[in-house]
C-alpha cells in the first residue's frame, strides 16, 4: 500500500498530537542547524578566511593543513547547509501531510526514527530492504566489471 496525498476533504491521517511533536522536533533542528552555519559564516566574515590565518606566515607543512582544515570546515557546513533544505523540504511535506510516512508502504515511520533521521523517507524495514538491494547491485556491477577485465585482454 502506498501512502498517497490525501483527497480534497478527507481527513489526514495523522493526529493533532504527532503533527504537533513532528513540526516541533523538525523547527529546533532546523533553528540549531542555522544557528551553527551562521556562526560559522560570521566566522568567516570575522577572521577573513576558514582557518582565520589569512595574515599569519606559514611554513608550507602550515600552510597544506590550513587549506585541509578550510576545506573539511567549508564541506561540513555545505552538509549542514544540505540538511537545512531537507528539513525545509520535510517541513513543507508535514504540512502536505506527506511527512513521517514511508515513501514505500506509506505506514507511519516511528517516531525514534524520524528523531534520529529527521529527514528519513522510509521506514527501518524498506530503508535496509533498499540498501540490501543497492549492496546487491552494487556486488552485481562489480561482478560484471571483473568478468569484462578478462574479455577485454
Amino acid at each position: 500500500m502506498k501512502h498517497t496525498q490525501k483527497a480534497a476533504g478527507a481527513e489526514p491521517k495523522m493526529s493533532r498530537a504527532r503533527y504537533i511533536e513532528l513540526k516541533k522536533m523538525l523547527d529546533g533542528r532546523r533553528r540549531e542547524i542555522h544557528a551553527e552555519v551562521q556562526g560559522k559564516m560570521r566566522g568567516v566574515r570575522d577572521e577573513g578566511s576558514w582557518g582565520g590565518k589569512l595574515n599569519e606566515v606559514l611554513d608550507a607543512v602550515e600552510s597544506a593543513d590550513a587549506d585541509i582544515q578550510e576545506e573539511l570546515e567549508f564541506a561540513l557546513v555545505e552538509m549542514k547547509s544540505e540538511t537545512l533544505n531537507k528539513i525545509n523540504d520535510a517541513l513543507a511535506r508535514l504540512e502536505q501531510g506527506d511527512f513521517g510516512y514511508c515513501f514505500d508502504c506509506g505506514e507511519e515511520i516511528v517516531e525514534k526514527r524520524l528523531r534520529a533521521l529527521p529527514c528519513a523517507v522510509r521506514c527501518t524495514d524498506c530503508e535496509a530492504a533498499r540498501e540490501a538491494a543497492d549492496q546487491r547491485n552494487r556486488q552485481s556491477v562489480a561482478r560484471r566489471g571483473v568478468s569484462s577485465l578478462f574479455l577485454d585482454v
